[in-house]
């Protein structure tokens, strides 16, 4: 077999340079996400170093990244859990839907774009990232915060609405007609629906079948099982983050556990060629026009999903603390973001270089704000002397 000298060099050259960068914010005790983004834009197309050969690994790396990143997501929780709290959270989607989209639609109209643009610029800025919320999650070992069910469920609520939102722009944004629209929504609603119910009622077979005593033979049966269902989501236009978060969730006990363990390292191999891709795909010459546009809806986006956090942390009784964090928690925005765009562009409607900026922005900010929501709600309160 002919191995390409140029990939193995440059994919070399690119996993020393992360490592080095992962030591640099371990070292300053901050996410690696905003360093990996930025790396990704000197070596993507237009940057300074560009590395074309690596670019195709890097891509197919980026879409089992975010696959695994909410795989190891849902091992942390159970259906029963999640029901429960998808129940309670109804009205935060809805504030969140008004809150995010809002913004984004508005732009559009003045930017002068046409309806299918107006809807695909609402849908940008209207999602979070679930891939790097989750690594921060992690990160920052917030999974077991009583506000995390809270940010859990407005991200998956998120997720799940994708599968009515995408297949309608689709359908728009290629010229179609509503009823191939509803069509689409009908067939990926049904699809999740099932899935979850399948999940819910006998999650407990599938978790006997991926049990296995060896790491070797769980790695591959839990990692095969979640390409597949990931693949069959994609198939019926549902995220295939939403395949792999069903399937983590059917685990559970001592399984959960030990896939944890098994997938941590490629998760973050693989996780890390996800970041690098939001920054390949972007050449820095078409940011400079967009940025004021950009910086304006990052503006608004920050606060728009810090209300929507406090709100949901809110319902579940947390402290003012607590919401923060979940405010602070679901700033990041990403890989839909970019899916949006892509769409979009293919259909002729230039929103790209505004949602390139954005992306890149609440990516890079995002990580940061939620670090020091977490540092600054745990300083301890100092009481000052009382003048005599």
């Amino acid at each position: 077999m002919h191995t390409s000298l140029a990939l193995l060099l440059e994919l070399g050259v690119i996993l020393v340079g992360l490592s080095v960068l992962g030591a640099a914010a371990r070292r300053w005790s901050v996410s690696p996400i905003p360093l990996y983004l930025l790396a990704g834009l000197a070596l993507g197309n237009g940057g300074i170093a560009p590395v074309p050969a690596a670019g195709d690994f890097v891509e197919i790396g980026a879409s089992i990244g975010v696959v695994l990143l909410l795989l190891t997501l849902g091992l942390e929780f159970n259906t029963t859990e999640l029901t429960h709290s998808l129940r309670r959270h109804v009205p935060s989607a809805v504030l969140d839907l008004v809150l995010n989209a809002t913004p984004g639609a508005i732009a559009g109209w003045l930017l002068g774009l046409s309806w299918p643009g107006v809807l695909a610029l609402a849908g940008a800025t209207w999602i979070s990232s679930s891939g790097i919320i989750s690594r921060l999650l992690s990160d920052l070992r917030r999974l077991g915060n009583r506000e995390t069910p809270a940010v859990l469920s407005i991200l998956v609520m998120e997720d799940f609405a994708m599968a009515v939102y995408l297949p309608v722009l689709v359908v728009l944004a290629s010229g179609g007609t509503w009823w191939q629209a509803i069509i689409g929504v009908v067939v990926a609603t049904a699809s999740v629906a099932a899935a979850f119910t399948a999940s819910h009622r006998w999650g407990h077979h599938v978790n006997r079948w991926l049990a296995h005593p060896d790491d070797e033979q769980l790695m591959l049966r839990v990692l095969g099982t979640t390409l597949v269902v990931a693949a069959l989501a994609e198939l019926v236009s549902v995220s295939a983050a939403v395949g792999a978060f069903l399937v983590g969730l059917t685990l559970t006990g001592t399984t959960a556990e030990r896939a944890r363990a098994v997938l941590a390292p490629l998760r973050d191999l693989f996780a890390a060629a996800f970041f690098l891709a939001i920054g390949f795909a972007v050449s820095p010459s078409d940011l400079l026009p967009a940025l004021p546009a950009a910086f304006a809806l990052a503006l608004t986006g920050i606060l728009t999903k810090v209300a929507t956090g406090w709100y949901a942390a809110r319902r579940d009784g947390i402290a003012p603390r607590g919401r923060l964090r979940a405010g602070t928690a679901l700033i990041a925005r990403g890989e839909f973001s970019i899916v949006i765009m892509s769409l979009a562009g293919a259909a002729g409607h230039q929103i790209g270089p505004v949602v390139t900026a954005y992306v890149l922005l609440l990516a890079t900010i995002g990580p940061l704000v939620t670090r020091w929501s977490s540092d600054w709600v745990r300083r301890p309160r100092v009481e000052r002397p009382r003048q005599p």
